[in-house]
């Protein structure tokens, strides 16, 4: 199983970036993808959440309106397009794929900085 998340970098406020999770090794469109994040000193957060087959998304409050999430069964990468970036948005971003407790797998992560 493989989880890569791409896309990250430095962006300034206002801005935005497409985080993609490119992802091999299991059935894909069987699982719900979420990307979450964690920032320096906190706790990790879900930020985004797609179900399989049909889905329905949810997203956290601090982030609803800006981002919005996507999956390809086709290509089995889920998206997380992120606009009007805000500093507190820095942190390291990770999708995540679950279907149950012993089906449940991680990328690596990738840093997202919005700074000036």
């Amino acid at each position: 199983v493989q989880l890569v998340e791409s896309g990250g970098g430095l962006v300034q406020p206002g801005g935005s970036l497409r985080l993609s999770c490119a992802t091999s090794g299991f059935t894909f469109s069987s699982y719900q993808m979420s990307w979450h994040r964690q920032a320096p000193g906190k706790e990790r957060e879900l930020v985004a959440v797609i179900a399989s087959a049909g889905g329905v998304t949810n997203y956290a409050d601090s982030v609803k309106g800006r981002f919005t999430i996507s999956r390809d069964d086709a290509k089995t990468t889920v998206y997380l397009q992120m606009n009007d970036l805000r500093p507190e948005d820095t942190a390291v971003y990770y999708c995540n794929a679950r279907l149950a407790v012993a089906r449940d797998y991680w990328g690596q992560g990738t840093q997202v900085t919005v700074s000036s």
